[in-house]
């Protein structure tokens, strides 16, 4: 788990954020950053650069390794630290608080400006790059491909994603975005993998989300990625989150990915309120209705 930097920013000063944002400059060209470019990056003297990566280091913002050359890369609390900063000089965010959530892709932090926001920094391709970088198309002919460039396109994506959506779509409301993180909308309610709904309530959940998802689909747009674990569900109705591998609907693979996400929703209804659920209703039924624009209800689309 990378750790909260939020307590750092009060012991950083300008000078650390020029040498942080010229490891960043450099990593876009090489993983590690050569120690003689760093003057040039960060618009320091030599001294200044010397006195700042020892501070940098201390405090685990980034880290050195002597290769054929002495270089530096950024940890992901100095990418962490960038970003935060530029929140709080926009006042897009003046308090940060406590976990939301962690996982390997994400973390997510309670944070507040004028009400409760959620911070979301992204962790695409930290610990697992390759096999991330395989799945996911945010290679770049012109920059150097790394965790860094991953987690920041991840982001864009995600932001640019709910931006298209929001507030058609029950998403959550995009607030700001800066190089991996996102500061959206606090979402209210439970998450649907940890729900107990009552007989009644299945059949009005179930229609809602994947009303969501056909909506989502006429504005352009396929989760890809759906799951019990990115949707909460409130007495207001389902929100759904985590759009980072959203693809649009004339990507090649659009139809196949709607189809997925329909199995995966309709598989974990029908395994978890096996009796509520028609057994006629399959996800290749729903996903025709979505896409040839016919969708009403789960239950007249399957008779």
């Amino acid at each position: 788990m990378v750790r909260n930097v939020a307590g750092l920013l009060p012991e950083l000063e300008a000078e650390d954020f020029y040498l942080l944002s010229g490891v960043e400059q450099g990593m876009r060209f090489s993983e590690w950053v050569q120690r003689e470019k760093l003057p040039d990056y960060s618009s320091l003297t030599e001294d200044e650069v010397e006195y700042r990566l020892e501070r940098c280091l201390k405090r685990g913002l980034i880290e050195k390794k002597t290769i054929q050359y002495e270089g530096y890369t950024l940890q992901f609390e100095g990418y962490d630290v960038l970003a935060l900063r530029t929140f709080a000089e926009r006042e897009t965010i003046t308090e940060f608080g406590s976990p939301l959530g962690v996982g390997k892709e994400s973390d997510v932090y309670e944070v507040r400006s004028y009400k409760p926001h959620a911070l979301k920094y992204h962790r695409e391709g930290y610990t697992n790059f390759r096999e991330v970088h395989k799945e996911r198309d945010y290679a770049s002919d012109n920059e150097h491909v790394s965790w860094m460039y991953t987690a920041r396109k991840a982001a864009e994506r995600e932001y640019e994603t709910l931006e298209a959506l929001y507030p058609d779509v029950a998403v959550p409301q995009p607030i700001g975005q800066n190089r991996h993180a996102i500061v959206m909308e606090k979402m209210d309610g439970v998450e649907l993998s940890r729900t107990r709904l009552e007989d009644e309530q299945v059949v009005g959940v179930l229609d809602l989300l994947v009303s969501e998802i056909s909506r989502a689909h006429e504005l352009g747009y396929v989760h890809a990625d759906m799951s019990e674990y990115n949707v909460f569900v409130s007495e207001a109705g389902v929100t759904i989150f985590d759009w980072p591998q959203a693809v649009p609907t004339d990507h090649e693979n659009a139809d196949e990915f709607l189809r997925r996400d329909l199995e995966n929703i309709l598989g974990y209804f029908r395994r978890k309120y096996p009796r509520r659920l028609p057994e006629d209703l399959d996800a290749d039924s729903v996903a025709d209705s979505i896409v040839d624009g016919s969708f009403d209800t789960v239950f007249e689309t399957n008779g």
